[in-house]
């Protein structure tokens, strides 16, 4: 794949137009007349980074329970008006916002966005509904606590992040969504849901003006209640704490990962990191892969992770092994990041990783729901739509010099490992 071709083909697409509204609503539209349908994404700043300590999960528990009946609309009444076009609605939380996304034909689009309005303005949060949505939410997280994966994954997190909201998964913790009420779902709504925190991105078969006229009409004059904190504090990044955490199972396989305090997206190594976690573990061609699945025979199951986040975020390697394999899996995993900072890349690693990166960010926006969600996750990040263009373009500039520096500045610290497996598993670390 020519790195010219597949930045000169996503050059290509068109850009979308960018409007703030005066309540501060800022809305995105990117025309594409391939098919008619319509897919938009309301995103609000904050999500799992706006909550308390003691409140972690009412982001996701809020945006579950957002569609379950409005002022004027019962749950019934909701679900009836979206099926009844063919259109599907949805909503969700992450680490750094909420979410509320809709797909639906051009021709149905200003009734389906009629509809997104009155559930984002004027959710009724039924008691009813907050007691299901609490026990639903309960249920997963102990569903979670029997997945090796998600148990390592958290435990390394909390080692990671410390005293951020980042420690915590986005479902929360069983005794902070135990004690989560409607009082706290509407303080948290009325502090986040207001216009100035909110991105409207809308991508598929309609013109900006008719887009922008929808949005107006349903939106325009929606002006939040109450105030706002439009400065919510950051907690100081602790040094992670480091050694191992040890979780015993009885599972037929263990997991290891091991984790570094990494950059957040607005750092000047941000893309470089993105590049390494390629290189590393995306892939049957990833170093992780060919090194210690194929050759040695070590994994199930090996990668990278290194996700986008706006305050500082991880670096995580980790394998699937057999529980024997255990030692050795650690051995291996340290070596290849290790690696990293006492060898360079070749040109050949470099100009594929690079390859890679770029092809499967072109093949990340080829649908109107792509789009629409990428756009809007760039402005939620205070990115700006430009950063498509220049993303793609700081990746295609990284150096070899570069990445060996910037794994040296992140890999050469202590890392933090976490251990899920069978007791005996882990005992051959501890011994």
């Amino acid at each position: 794949m020519s790195l010219i071709h597949e930045s000169a083909r996503s050059e290509s697409r068109p850009k979308p137009i960018r409007q703030v509204l005066p309540n501060g609503i800022v809305v995105l539209v990117t025309e594409n007349r391939s098919a008619d349908i319509v897919t938009t994404r309301l995103l609000v700043k904050g999500g799992g980074r706006h909550e308390l300590p003691h409140q972690a999960g009412i982001a996701n528990l809020v945006a579950m329970v957002m569609t379950k009946g409005t002022d004027l609309l019962s749950s019934q009444e909701i679900a009836a008006q979206i099926e009844s076009v063919g259109a599907s609605l949805g909503t969700d939380a992450t680490a750094d916002y909420c979410l509320l996304g809709f797909k639906t034909v051009s021709e149905d689009f200003r009734s389906i966005l009629s509809l997104a309005a009155d559930i984002v303005q004027r959710p009724s949060f039924p008691q009813e509904e907050i007691e299901l949505e609490r026990r639903l939410t309960l249920q997963s997280i102990r569903s979670m606590q029997e997945q090796p994966f998600s148990v390592a994954y958290n435990h390394l997190r909390q080692m990671l992040h410390a005293n951020t909201s980042y420690a915590v998964s986005g479902l929360g913790t069983e005794e902070t969504v135990s004690q989560l009420d409607r009082e706290a779902i509407l303080d948290y709504y009325y502090a986040n849901f207001r216009p100035e925190n909110i991105v409207i991105s809308i991508a598929g078969r309609i013109s900006p003006k008719d887009a922008l006229d929808a949005v107006i009409q349903s939106f325009g004059s929606w002006h939040g209640e109450g105030t706002t904190n439009t400065e919510w504090p950051t907690p100081s990044l602790l040094p992670p704490t480091t050694g191992h955490h040890a979780n015993p199972q009885n599972t037929q396989q263990a997991i290891v990962m091991l984790g570094y305090q990494a950059a957040a997206v607005h750092h000047d190594d941000y893309v470089s990191l993105k590049l390494l976690s390629t290189y590393l573990g995306n892939g049957l061609s990833s170093r992780l892969f060919v090194e210690l699945r194929e050759k040695q025979g070590l994994a199930y199951d090996v990668s990278a992770i290194y996700p986008t986040r706006m305050d500082p975020s991880h670096f995580v390697v980790y394998m699937g092994t057999a529980p024997q394999n255990v030692p050795v899996a650690i051995e291996g995993l340290d070596h290849e990041v290790q690696r990293l900072c006492h060898l360079k890349l070749t040109s050949d690693e470099l100009q594929i990783s690079k390859n890679k990166l770029l092809g499967q960010y072109a093949l990340g926006k080829q649908t109107n729901g792509q789009v629409a969600q990428l756009y809007g996750w760039y402005e939620i990040l205070n990115l700006g739509v430009d950063f498509d263009h220049s993303f793609q373009k700081d990746v295609d500039s990284l150096t070899i010099e570069q990445l060996q520096a910037v794994a040296q500045r992140y890999f050469s610290s202590d890392r933090c490992i976490s251990l899920v497996g069978p007791e005996e598993s882990i005992a051959m670390v501890n011994a």
